[in-house]
């Protein structure tokens, strides 16, 4: 009696479980996969990426009934795009109500002429589930390098602490109360903010379909610290210029997290490296290249790492993992950082190890010198005073652009 007691629940449970999958969509079901999953269509190329971490500060409030609109500069043009939301660290799940897409303006506001409504499944709403990433339907807009976007989502409910790039070096915006998705000028945007809400990537269906994405990942020099805000000076978007002045078809996926780890996970610097590898670099759409910068923060950080062979380990696993999908791995020697407020004698012992091997194992596909270029000859543990930002351990904007001249780019052509 009981095994039959037994049989009738599971008969049950398969019709309740097999109606709801029946009932979803396909944008539904989509959003099971793993947060960050490549598109299937392999024409679309990533032309804007944030990498997303836990939330901390002013993400732990969240917003309700505002809308947010983020302002970021794709580094390929296009003739459709998608969007991507991520609540990978969100406590809830989120409802956006309407989302927008068009070519920034002044401040919050957008070009008449390119205002796009954004849809999901061909509806306009939609629910990102906790720990998920969902993507737009295809949206016909030209977009350029040489322009910047803005894409605005009102979320009519509480959303709870906000999954969010902390440090965007670039201001976008909340808005007072309401629906303000379609607002072309940008006086209900009161509220400027340093940090980018969700968002989580751009992708663009190019013209020429040849065309790749290098991702670059590190910590805070690839995020930018140091550079000037507003004006995109950080490595990756010097190489982009690069590349666009060379006729390279490559965009440039900054996938930098400041503060980050390669072994350490931290409330407020993001998920280690190894953790999320595999979301913020391999499965961007279109990726064939890595440039690996970080390491600096395993040995700087409380409790510092003083054994380089655990970050050799460390890189060996991300290099393995690049190679096992056939994308190339170019790495960079970490930076002087003497002077920094956590330099000490062992960490620059530690760093000399480490890009010795970085040198010369022969594991990378290739190596950048930053270090070589950087420091200043007459003090090689410290950053050339004309590329420092004063806190010895970020560059500024020329040391931005003399990183991003270091990188050979016939790796590229």
């Amino acid at each position: 009696m009981k095994r039959w007691i037994r049989f009738g629940l599971l008969l049950v449970t398969i019709v309740v479980v097999g109606l709801a999958v029946n009932n979803m969509g396909p944008k539904e079901r989509a959003v099971e996969r793993a947060v960050g999953f490549q598109p299937k269509n392999t024409n679309w190329v990533g032309a804007w990426t944030a990498a997303h971490q836990y939330p901390s500060g002013v993400a732990l409030v969240g917003i309700k009934n505002q809308t947010v609109r983020m302002i970021v500069k794709p580094h390929i043009n296009g003739e459709k795009v998608q969007i991507r939301i991520s609540n990978a660290y969100g406590k809830m799940p989120i409802t956006f109500q309407d989302v927008s897409i068009a070519v920034a303006g002044s401040g919050a506001e957008v070009l008449p002429d390119t205002l796009r409504k954004v849809t999901f499944n061909g509806k306009n709403s939609v629910i990102v589930p906790v720990g998920q990433e969902i993507q737009s339907d295809p949206i016909s807009l030209q977009i350029s390098r040489d322009e910047k976007l803005a894409v605005s989502m009102f979320v009519p409910k509480a959303s709870g602490p906000v999954s969010w790039h902390r440090i965007a070096r670039q201001i976008s915006y909340i808005s007072e109360k309401g629906n303000h998705t379609f607002d072309l000028n940008g006086d209900n945007y009161t509220f400027p903010i340093t940090s980018w809400y969700w968002l989580s990537g751009v992708n663009v269906q190019p013209v020429d379909q040849t065309k790749k994405a290098v991702v670059t990942v590190g910590d805070s020099i690839t995020d930018g610290v140091g550079s000037t805000g507003n004006s995109d000076r950080r490595y990756p978007d010097y190489l982009a210029e690069r590349f666009r002045r060379e006729g390279i078809q490559r965009s440039v996926l900054n996938a930098g997290i400041s503060g980050n780890k390669v072994l350490r996970d931290d409330p407020i610097y993001g998920p280690k490296a190894l953790d999320r590898f595999e979301r913020d670099v391999l499965n961007q759409p279109g990726v064939s290249d890595v440039i690996l910068l970080e390491g600096v923060n395993d040995i700087g950080h409380l409790p510092h790492n003083y054994d380089p062979d655990t970050l050799i380990k460390g890189y060996r696993q991300l290099i393995e993992k690049a190679h096992k999908q056939g994308i190339r791995v170019y790495m960079g020697t970490i930076l002087p950082f003497g002077g920094a407020t956590y330099h000490t004698p062992e960490g620059e012992a530690t760093r000399k190890l480490i890009n010795d091997w970085i040198r010369n194992s022969g594991v990378p596909d290739g190596v950048v010198d930053f270090d070589k270029v950087m420091r200043d000859p007459s003090n090689p543990s410290r950053l050339r005073p004309a590329y420092d930002s004063g806190d010895h351990l970020h560059p500024r904007d020329a040391g931005y652009q003399e990183m991003a001249n270091a990188i050979n780019l016939k790796w590229f052509r």
